[in-house]
């Protein structure tokens, strides 16, 4: 049953109507300052003291100042939800949105960053220039092909992480709810066929970790049809794809290579599947119609046309299947253990323990994803992804095994404190 439809009015007021300015983000000092002492001591002559040490030890850069918990979300926006090139400008409140998740549910700190970048050149150029200032990035609506060029330079030069959130945060929560449907369904991945629609920086990040988990047939389909072996492809990332997908070969559009398939995995727009395409499916088919805001099929009629395990991208509908459940705990993990990049290995270790999340007793096929509210739920992945980004390698800071979740649990402490606070001085439109 989909819950109170959100209407214009209730998202605008959030940005509108709260206790100061407006926007959802503000920044607030760490250090408390009384008397001119503690100016002299937090702003001059005082911080010439840090300029000077940092000068002769650099490396200490992340114990003198923020920039150990400081992101920058960044954005071209030419891949704005499922509105397309809108613009940096009206890209902001998804990024002001994305702030909010990040501090609420694991901590980070973060700046959004609009960028009115020329090609995917320019924007590598701004962000490295920027490294200086923050401990890591998040690469949010950037359109494919070119956000591949942007993450495989920065992925390989940058000494911090960075986060491209439409592909690994959405393919480890599409990874995590697939794990768990195949338990509802009593499937196996290696006997499974998987039709993924939309094959941009989620939908081939996606394929990447199906792969991983060992799906036995995974079917990619773009506006070319369901790609395969041999055929003509105008990007280099869908000829890699065609060549090691589609075991059989299929052609023609989405609903040929539907047909028969056992899941249905939809990231592109919205209302391009309809009921007897779910029909046409196997017995139980799964279905994640995760286009936002408007899903591919409406969650209750692709249960009515039979759906056993069905989800969406939004929370107004059982089993949302939305990146918030992983791009802040694995970016915290990522800071946590200083990794210079996010690993598909991290990103499986966070899907796991998104799934496990789910106990057996509350597993159902309205209930395959835990709740962003839960309490346990990001400390407990951010180990994971620490953990993991020190099995790997990749990790510049060791920490010791429950380090990760004891300091995400005091960060969200922190933070529920002042939304304590926030709830006595906002007015009634703001909550």
């Amino acid at each position: 049953m989909a819950q109170a439809e959100i209407t214009a009015e209730q998202a605008l007021a959030l940005g509108r109507d709260v206790y100061f300015g407006h926007g959802k983000i503000e920044i607030l000092p760490k250090v408390v300052v009384h008397e001119l002492r503690d100016i002299a001591v937090a702003f001059t002559p005082g911080v010439g003291h840090v300029v000077r040490r940092l000068a002769e030890c650099p490396e200490e850069l992340c114990q003198q100042t923020a920039k150990d918990n400081l992101i920058a979300l960044v954005t071209d926006g030419t891949a704005v939800l499922g509105y397309g090139a809108v613009g940096p400008r009206a890209g902001m409140p998804v990024m002001e949105g994305k702030a909010v998740m990040f501090k609420m549910l694991a901590g980070v700190d973060c700046m959004p960053l609009c960028l009115d970048a020329r090609d995917p050149d320019h924007l590598v150029d701004i962000i490295t220039a920027l490294e200086p200032s923050f401990g890591g990035f998040n690469l949010e609506d950037v359109a494919a092909p070119g956000c591949f060029e942007v993450m495989r330079r920065l992925d390989g030069n940058l000494p911090v992480p960075i986060l491209h959130d439409d592909q690994y945060g959405t393919a480890t929560v599409i990874t995590a709810a697939m794990l768990n449907a195949l338990r509802v369904t009593g499937r196996d991945p290696a006997a499974v066929r998987v039709v993924v629609n939309g094959i941009g920086a989620a939908g081939s990040a996606a394929v990447a970790m199906l792969e991983a988990l060992g799906v036995g047939d995974i079917v990619a389909v773009d506006r070319q049809g369901a790609l395969h072996r041999g055929g003509d492809y105008p990007h280099a990332h869908w000829r890699e794809i065609a060549a090691r997908t589609n075991r059989d070969r299929v052609t023609g559009g989405l609903a040929d290579a539907m047909r028969g398939a056992d899941i249905f995995i939809g990231l592109s727009v919205g209302g391009l599947v309809d009921q007897a395409m779910v029909r046409s499916m196997a017995k139980e088919p799964i279905v994640f119609a995760l286009a936002n805001p408007d899903p591919e099929i409406l969650p209750t009629d692709a249960v009515a046309a039979g759906g056993a395990v069905v989800a969406s991208g939004r929370f107004d509908y059982p089993n949302h299947c939305n990146n918030v459940l992983a791009f802040p705990a694995l970016m915290r993990g990522a800071l946590d253990s200083r990794t210079r990049k996010v690993s598909r290995g991290m990103c499986l270790a966070a899907a796991q323990a998104i799934a496990g999340a789910v106990p057996d007793s509350a597993l159902s096929p309205h209930n395959i994803l835990p709740s962003p509210l839960l309490d346990e739920l990001y400390p407990s992945v951010a180990e994971a992804t620490a953990q993991a980004a020190v099995a790997e390698g990749l990790a510049r800071r060791v920490p010791e095994p429950g380090a990760v979740a004891a300091n995400t649990r005091k960060l969200r402490g922190l933070v529920g404190r002042r939304q304590q606070e926030l709830e006595g001085i906002l007015p009634p439109s703001a909550m």
